[in-house]
């Protein structure tokens, strides 16, 4: 069996000289960066060709399809991304409609504009108390089914962004018996199925495309994932054809080498490192539970991989403390980068790769800041989810005193399909704050995790208006707008 970091390794130690791509000719002479060169190669003898595998690319991703219990899995060296985008265009033609939930990722949305299609929304309720979205549910899907009976074509994040788990047994169950196709945004849950703690992942529960997104939640190198296919029912070839087209003819050996080491990682030492990984999170997390005014959420069904601090009701100073407040005090004061912060929650995610030490620094950091908010304790008010924090705009109590966050979804009337309005031409930039009840045709999201809060087309509802305009005046980056605090609508709609 080769492993194709090692072959890497010694074919840079070879007395081989390359007289092909890339420029740099396996050398950092000319830069003296310290990159890893040695290994970057691109299709030469003995190393396959991504495109058409038939040696040691092949063996890599029928050992990654065995370690995820999958019949077909693929590497994506552009990430989950290209994996959404193929599994979706693969899977409809042109003009279908879609079932998808609403708080799925913006590349699955480009999918449906590239491939003209009419999306039908599930829109996850709120979970009470929190500002997270709840899960999606089989009776939900059912329902929609039922009610669209020429859709074919399920989308679902599962988890989500937040750590949020769905029924996902229950919703291939439920789309089968339709005669559907679930394609399962598991790119999140990259770790699932590897312990007890965790759910088990979408290739053993029924969902037809899955992809895993490796590099979010195990040591694999940024924009490394995997697209997995099961059963009869998704048509492989076209998927297939798709990833041909979309990823780089030039797939960089440095980040299969990093994806076959993750694999065999797992293979040989997932349950030792597990094991560890679960004991150290419940370590953690039982030393968080004296936590009085920042609380950790936690749903029915969840990632307890990812650790989510609300603020909501805190305050310091008779200021509110919200979840940005909290983002930048850890960063500046204890050295401790979040993953993204919201108005009143913030996400530390992590991975096998953690240690003891750093686990205890966030832990201490809480306790520490928890103590000091004790003593400005105030009744809790409600405010809703705002995405990453961004340090250059405004500061973290930028809102009113009394004034509180949308924390229910809210809906969007759709005017016209997202294909339908890249072609319409009367447009006009306005502030985003006044685009209630105008047609948008520009995406407005707040990144991480990137779910559209407008989709080109659809008349915006004064519930979305409002959110926007919150986000603004909190000083959050609202991405996907060709101009910042502007979005494009319809002229005359």
């Amino acid at each position: 069996m080769e492993f194709l970091y090692k072959k890497l390794k010694d074919y840079s130690a070879s007395d081989f000289y390359g007289f092909h791509m890339p420029g740099h000719k396996r050398s950092a002479r000319l830069t003296g960066a310290d990159l890893p060169y040695g290994i970057d190669i691109t299709e030469i003898e003995g190393f396959d060709d991504l495109h058409h595998a038939g040696g040691i690319l092949k063996e890599a991703q029928e050992r990654a399809a065995s370690v995820y219990r999958a019949e077909e899995t693929h590497y994506l060296i552009n990430g989950s991304t290209v994996g959404l985008l193929s599994a979706v265009l693969g899977s409809t033609r042109r003009g279908e409609r879609i079932l998808m939930a609403r708080n799925c990722h913006k590349s699955v949305y480009n999918a449906a504009l590239m491939n003209e299609l009419e999306p039908v929304y599930l829109y996850p309720r709120m979970l009470d108390g929190t500002e997270l979205n709840d899960e999606v549910t089989p009776g939900e899907v059912g329902r929609l089914l039922d009610e669209n009976p020429d859709i074919r074509v399920t989308v679902i994040t599962s988890p989500t962004y937040d750590g949020v788990v769905s029924d996902i047994k229950g919703i291939a169950d439920t789309v089968h018996r339709r005669g559907g196709i679930l394609i399962l945004d598991e790119a999140h849950g990259a770790h699932f199925g590897f312990h007890p703690m965790f759910p088990e992942n979408g290739n053993v529960l029924g969902a037809d495309i899955v992809i895993h997104s490796l590099h979010k939640t195990l040591p694999a190198l940024t924009q490394t994932a995997l697209l997995h296919m099961n059963g009869i029912r998704a048509d492989r070839e076209r998927v297939r054809m798709y990833l041909h087209m979309l990823q780089s003819s030039s797939p960089s050996y440095v980040l299969m080498a990093g994806i076959d080491e993750c694999i065999r990682m797992l293979e040989e030492r997932a349950g030792e490192v597990f094991g560890q990984y679960a004991a150290l999170l419940e370590e953690t997390r039982e030393r968080l539970k004296g936590l009085e005014r920042l609380k950790l959420t936690e749903t029915e069904r969840y990632d307890r991989s990812k650790i989510v601090v609300s603020t909501a009701g805190c305050f310091e100073e008779n200021k509110k403390f919200t979840g940005k407040c909290l983002y930048d005090l850890l960063s500046e004061k204890y050295f401790l980068q979040m993953e993204m912060a919201s108005a009143s929650y913030i996400i530390a995610m992590t991975s096998p790769a953690d240690t003891k030490e750093g686990l205890g620094r966030l832990v201490s950091a809480l306790n520490e800041v928890d103590g000091k908010l004790a003593k400005h304790s105030k009744n809790a008010r409600n405010y809703s989810k705002a995405g990453r924090n961004n340090h250059s705009y405004g500061d973290c109590t930028a809102m009113s005193e009394g004034e509180a966050w949308y924390s229910e979804a809210v809906e969007n009337e759709q005017a016209y399909t997202p294909g339908q309005a890249a072609a319409l031409e009367n447009r006009e930039c306005i502030p985003i704050e006044e685009c209630g009840g105008r047609v948008a045709l520009e995406y407005a999201y707040i990144y991480p995790p990137g779910i559209p809060l407008t989709v080109p087309g659809e008349r915006v509802s004064a519930g979305t208006a409002e959110r926007l305009r919150q986000y603004s005046n909190a000083g959050l980056h609202i991405e996907g707008t060709k101009t910042r605090g502007k979005i494009e609508v319809l002229t005359d709609g």
